[in-house]
Formats: C-alpha cells, structure tokens, sequence
C-alpha cells in the first residue's frame, strides 16, 4: 500500500495544512452564496443554525475525508480502492464531481477576473445604474468569445500553480492568497462599516428573525454548511493524503471550519452595509456581486478602488478553490494512469476548458441547446450541488462510520494513541446516524421531494 509513499508530497507544518484545506473550502460561495441565504433565512438566527450544522455535520465528515486521505497517502479514487475495493465508486464520485464543478466554475471565475480588470481600467466606473449594471453583466455573458478569453486565462493561471506541485505551488500560493483574503476582508468590512446607514444592514444580517425560521430553514442551513465547506469532492481526502504523520487531523478540521465560517460572516459584514446604505433589497447569487454591488462601489468615493479590490477578493477566494478541484482530477490521473505530473494537469486542463468553454456558451449563442429545459452551466451545478455531492457526503459517512476498519480510524484520529480524543463515541454517532439521516434529507429535498 505505501510502496510509493517515500516519493509523495507532503505539507510543511501545521499552518501549511490549515491554510490548503482552509483555501480549497473557501470560495465563491462563502462570499456570495452566504451573506444572501443568510439574509433571507432571517440573519442572526440562520447564524447560530449554519454554525451547529457545521458543527455536527461539517466537523464529523471533514475529519472523515481527512482520515480516508492520510491513512493511505493516495488520492480520492486510490485511497478508496486502498482500504475496500468495492467503495471505489466513492472516489469516482469525487473526481467526477470536481471536473463537472470546474466545468461552471472557471466560468464564473471567469467573470470575476473580468470586472477585476474593468474595475482596474475604470471602465466599470462609467456606469451609473443598477439597470445599466444589469446590462453590462448580460452583454458580457452572453458575449462568445470575451468570458472564453478570461475563463482560459482562469484556467492557465490555475494550471500554472498546479504543475508547479504540492509543495511549490499549492503550498506556497495558500500562504500567498489566505491571508491575502483576510486583509482583503478586513479592509472591506472596515469599509463598509463607515457607510452612512450600514448599521442597518449589520442588523439585518446578525439580529435573530426567529419568525421567519421554518423547518426548511434547517435544510438550506445545511446544505449551505456543506457547500461552504466543500466535503463529498474528494478535495479534503486528496489533501488530506498529503499531511504529516504528526498533524492532528481533529485541530486542523476544526481550524479550516472556523476560518470558512469567518470568510463567510465577514463576507456578510462587507456586504450588507453597502446594500442597506443605498437602500436596495439584497438580492441572489450573480446579480448581488456582478450588478448590485459595482452600482453600490459607484457612489462611493475611490469607487475604482474598492471594486478592484473586492473583485480582487473574488478571484482570490475562486483560485484557491479552482486549484483543489483541479487537483483532485490531476493527482487520480497522476498517480492512477501512471502520467506523469506534467501530463496529468495538461489533461485536466484541456478537458476542464473544453467543458468550461461550452458551458460558458451555453448561456449565450448555444443557449438552445438544454438539458431538461436546463442549459449546460445551469446543469453542472444542479447536478452536482444537488446530487453528487450529497450523495458522496452520504456514503462517505457510511463507509466511514461502519465500514472502515475501527483500528484505522482510531489510529489516524489520534496519531496512534499520541493524542487524547475525549469525544470519539459522540464522534462514532453522529458519523453513523446523524450525518446519514440529515445527508438523505438534504438529498431528498433538492430533488424536491418536500
């Protein structure tokens, strides 16, 4: 099993396998999937519910993915294959799962890059309204070929870390960009904060609304937690497998949930105010961050400023991410096809923008050609949000809580018995029952079963 182990990548200390893990969870969706959800699941108190459901569902599976990863030094579909043959299909799942991901993703990646650079040429400047905003992110989708062009540099970019390697290239650009992000963050919250009228939009987002909790609440706080923290791809056990003997897999799962959960609220604390100050209803997904927000930096003061560094901020937070998913692809291929590192991320990357390329298209000039009346990015995230990843979260639970040696588990979760792990029956149980039951209802409702 370790045959080649001697030769394997592996991260320096402690910070090094907080900042990766923490990098490859924090994305686009912390910054502009949270703050929105938050605010309309009534603030304060889907607050306190993201962070239990983290707590019991995150914690538990992350350090699941991690002991899967580090107990056999492999990657996703290796490491399965490594401890039960016949749970490889999970690893499959996770490669599939990131190409499909980095298929819509080095889209919108795309696009962040794209405002960055019109924010820094001041050209972003030259508009006014929220409607001309809303016009000038729909031109520029449905546009051939200028997302292509930013989406390929998206990709090089991404590739480039890549082949650099574990140590030199991922390694080194999570020490780059994490804290890059979090001075980003602050700068902007700090910001936002000095905004006439941004008190109300702190209370919005942080004063419990209890009224507007419902049991679906629950659901979508969960499966925001699972989002956010980017388990079921097989990026935490493709990490994972590169940790030291001697990192404590429980502090690092728990460093990584607290630093995402932190990008997050601060994500909320940046937002929020702004929207409030210029008095607009928070709204969704692409239209907060691509048309609400550069109409909101307008009117401020150093306008071409703040919106360069927010965008900087996106596509910061996009690359750490487009950098685990790709990897998980490249390390299977590397280690399981014999290629060569080089070729294996040559693969990856040609593959992942030759679907990012239609997929891009298929929300302008191949817009008639759909998917269950879904257009193709449209059907990427759906089928992975919606299905691969609940479905590998699920059985990672089951294969983990019941099907894994116990010896394995013990040994990873204590570097064989060097560390003290109080908890481990509450752990056993919510990774056996918990996370499984509350995994089929997440699954269960987003095929709209409720």
């Amino acid at each position: 099993m370790h045959h080649h182990s001697h030769t394997r990548a592996t991260l320096g200390g402690k910070m090094s396998a907080v900042l990766v893990a923490a990098g490859s969870s924090v994305g686009l969706g912390n910054i502009w999937r949270f703050p929105y959800v938050a605010g309309d699941n009534g603030g304060g108190a889907f607050l306190v519910i993201y962070i239990l459901c983290v707590v019991l569902l995150g914690l538990p599976l992350m350090i699941a993915e991690f002991t899967v990863g580090r107990a056999t030094h492999r990657n996703a579909v290796g490491a399965y294959q490594a401890l039960d043959r016949r749970w490889s299909f999970l690893g499959y799942n996770g490669v599939i799962a990131a190409f499909l991901i980095l298929g819509f993703y080095f889209v919108v990646s795309g696009w962040t890059a794209e405002y960055m650079v019109h924010s820094l040429t001041g050209d972003l400047a030259r508009y006014t309204t929220a409607e001309e905003y809303s016009s000038v992110y729909e031109n520029f989708i449905r546009n051939p070929w200028r997302p292509l062009l930013y989406t390929s540099l998206f990709v090089l970019a991404t590739h480039f870390i890549i082949e650099l390697g574990v140590q030199k290239g991922i390694e080194r650009s999570a020490k780059l960009l994490m804290p890059l992000l979090f001075v980003i963050l602050i700068a902007l919250s700090i910001h936002s904060l000095l905004m006439p009228g941004g008190g109300e939009g702190l209370r919005f987002f942080f004063r419990p609304d209890f009224s507007k909790v419902t049991p679906q609440t629950f659901l979508v706080a969960l499966g925001q937690a699972f989002f956010s923290l980017s388990i079921g791809i097989g990026t935490m056990v493709t990490y994972a497998s590169y940790f030291k003997p001697e990192t404590n897999l429980r502090h690092t799962a728990l460093n990584v949930t607290i630093l995402d959960t932190l990008v997050a609220v601060l994500a909320g604390v940046v937002i929020f105010p702004a929207v409030f100050s210029v008095g607009i209803a928070p709204t969704s997904g692409p239209s907060l961050v691509f048309i609400t927000l550069p109409s909101i930096f307008n009117g401020m003061p150093l306008s071409m400023v703040w919106s360069s560094v927010f965008f900087l901020l996106l596509v910061v937070a996009a690359l750490t991410s487009t950098i685990s998913l790709h990897e998980v692809v490249t390390a299977y291929l590397h280690e399981e096809w014999h290629m060569s590192r080089r070729a294996a991320a040559w693969t990856t990357t040609l593959a992942t923008l030759a679907l990012a390329a239609v997929a891009s298209l298929s929300l302008g000039v191949l817009d008639g050609w759909t998917i269950c009346g879904l257009t193709l990015f449209d059907s990427l995230d759906y089928l992975t949000a919606n299905i691969l990843l609940p479905v590998g979260g699920l059985f990672t639970c089951l294969f983990v809580g019941w099907r894994l040696d116990r010896k394995v588990l013990k040994e990873q979760i204590t570097n064989h018995g060097e560390l003290k792990f109080r908890i481990y029956g509450v752990f056993i149980f919510l990774l056996r029952y918990i996370c499984p039951a509350v995994l089929l209802l997440i699954f269960l409702d987003n095929l709209g079963l409720f």
